[in-house]
């Protein structure tokens, strides 16, 4: 398992520096033009988290003295993987169709509540606040459209509002 966390931690980093030279062919600071960040931007800046997140795990798992068990999954944990797949399949196939404000809460809902076992408190919280702030940030901070499907016709007064 350790040999599995250095593997993928590194996989991840050299996959983050990958990115990270890709985006920056674009501009990564603040664009005074657009008034806003520059194309390469977030991707960098992601990329840049990313690598610095499997750096911690390449890290931990170097000065950790902890002993692994030899198999990677059990059955349970692979059950358990393949349903997400699937779920977040689906999730994609519903967001060509229905938009990614119907399918990313309903897969929240499913991810939270039946899978996860979490309380309808936290599943009602995360499930009506992610897709607001993934309007105001991606639609009106950053201007990027995110696909609405059916659900377009309802997003015209709020584009009224902030366009």
């Amino acid at each position: 398992m350790a040999k599995a966390d250095r593997l993928i931690a590194m996989a991840l980093m050299a996959i983050s520096v990958y990115f990270m030279i890709h985006a920056s062919a674009l501009p990564i600071g603040w664009n005074g033009m657009t008034g806003g960040p520059g194309g390469g931007a977030f991707p960098f800046w992601l990329s840049l988290i990313m690598f610095v997140s499997a750096g911690g795990i390449l890290v931990r798992s170097l000065r950790s003295n902890v002993k692994y068990s030899e198999t990677f999954f059990d059955t349970d944990t692979f059950k358990s993987v393949v349903f997400v797949v699937i779920a977040l399949l689906v999730t994609v196939w519903l967001i060509t169709w229905a938009g990614a404000y119907v399918a990313l809460p309903l897969f929240l809902i499913w991810y939270l509540r039946f899978f996860g076992k979490h309380g309808w408190t936290l599943t009602v919280i995360l499930t009506v606040c992610t897709p607001i702030f993934l309007f105001f940030f991606f639609e009106v901070t950053l201007k990027i459209l995110l696909p609405k499907g059916l659900t377009e016709p309802f997003f015209v007064p709020l584009y009224a509002m902030f366009f």
